[in-house]
């Protein structure tokens, strides 16, 4: 099957792999899994992800409705900030719901009904080294941190949520943190019965220490008397994914530069945000490329990449690592053409589970 770039291409034996890990740590630690929609909310693949795992988890009500309407299982409904207009709903699609602040607590409480209330909570520590994405930055507005505020509301609240890992890979930092948040919350930690420790946590990674990581969840979860949660997001599709481009134009300005036929601005977003460069395989050879998106902005660059052969229009390159926050955030940035969702399925065919077109573009305008 010849098709048209650009397109992000999901490999269902590769997704398998990281269910797989999931499924091993649900087996061994007792915790349950909820795909975390904010990174990857494809619902073309939920057919399998389902299968190895407890939910999904929001941070709107639209992901609340998606999860609930597409994936099944458990759905935790949180905000950073619930709307009036659009709590009700929340609560209609959720089975837990999850306060950001004691405020929200406060003033949705009557309205939440019979479902298990939540607070996030801020340990005060993260593993994040990049000030825009740290839970515990300055002055952050994710999460309570006040003991005392958080005791006098703990007899009406069923769980906790806690957040503080980012791309956190290193298992020595994740034992030391739980650590801290067992010292300064552990008081309240044994009067609720869940605590969700949120996703961030790269153990699905080559050489992650799976043992030690079910044993120490398992310890928590056993000394508080909880259910414990994972929400994964990048975790559960890391490597499963590329997004397939063609080499439009090359020209030559001090290196060797080619232009794709997609753009860093419009469908790998994160890549600009995090200045992080693309990756791409096997990235070597003697002829050496900026690899270039097509928008105006003159920064859209994936990266400077090998290859074995010169560069010319009409070949292909393959993005590596490509599903985590990358279609959730696409977007019609200069108009550029968004890409297709092609699925892998196991037994090697090709499904096209959709194409955008100019109308697309036209009716998310106005």
């Amino acid at each position: 099957m010849k098709l048209q770039t650009p397109y992000y291409l999901i490999d269902k034996s590769a997704l398998m792999r990281n269910l797989r890990v999931i499924e091993r740590v649900r087996e061994h630690s007792g915790a349950k899994a909820l795909l975390a929609l904010k990174c990857f909310a494809t619902w073309s693949v939920f057919d399998l992800m389902r299968e190895y795992m407890d939910g999904t988890t929001s941070s709107s009500l639209f992901e609340v409705r998606l999860g609930r309407e597409t994936f099944g299982g458990e759905t935790h409904a949180y905000s950073v900030a619930f709307a009036d207009h659009e709590i009700d709903a929340v609560v209609a699609n959720a089975d837990k719901i999850i306060f950001n602040s004691i405020g929200q607590l406060e003033r949705f409480a009557d309205r939440a009904g019979a479902l298990a209330r939540g607070l996030r909570l801020n340990p005060g520590v993260s593993s994040s080294d990049f000030d825009l994405a740290d839970p515990a930055r300055p002055f952050s507005r994710l999460g309570e941190w006040d003991p005392e505020k958080i005791a006098a509301v703990v007899d009406g609240l069923d769980g906790f949520m806690i957040h503080n890992n980012c791309e956190n890979a290193d298992f020595g930092l994740f034992d030391r943190m739980l650590g801290q948040i067992e010292d300064r919350f552990g008081a309240f930690l044994s009067k609720v019965d869940w605590v969700s420790l949120g996703g961030g946590i790269h153990f699905t990674g080559e050489g992650y220490p799976l043992e030690l990581f079910c044993e120490r969840l398992k310890a928590f979860s056993q000394r508080f008397g909880v259910q414990v949660y994972l929400e994964p997001g990048e975790a559960a599709v890391t490597r499963s994914t590329t997004l397939e481009v063609t080499v439009l134009d090359t020209l030559h300005n001090g290196k060797d530069l080619a232009i794709v036929d997609s753009s860093t601005e419009a469908h790998m977003l994160d890549l600009l945000i995090y200045r992080q460069s693309a990756k791409v395989s096997p990235d070597r050879g003697p002829h050496r490329y900026l690899v270039c998106g097509k928008s105006c902005l003159a920064g859209d660059i994936f990266g400077e990449f090998s290859f074995e052969a010169p560069l010319k229009p009409g070949d292909r390159i393959s993005i590596n690592d490509a599903a985590g926050y990358t279609m959730v955030k696409k977007n019609w940035f200069n108009g550029v053409h968004m890409p297709s969702i092609v699925v892998r399925e196991l037994d090697g065919s090709l499904r096209v589970a959709r194409e955008f077109s100019f109308e697309d573009y036209k009716s998310s305008l106005s």
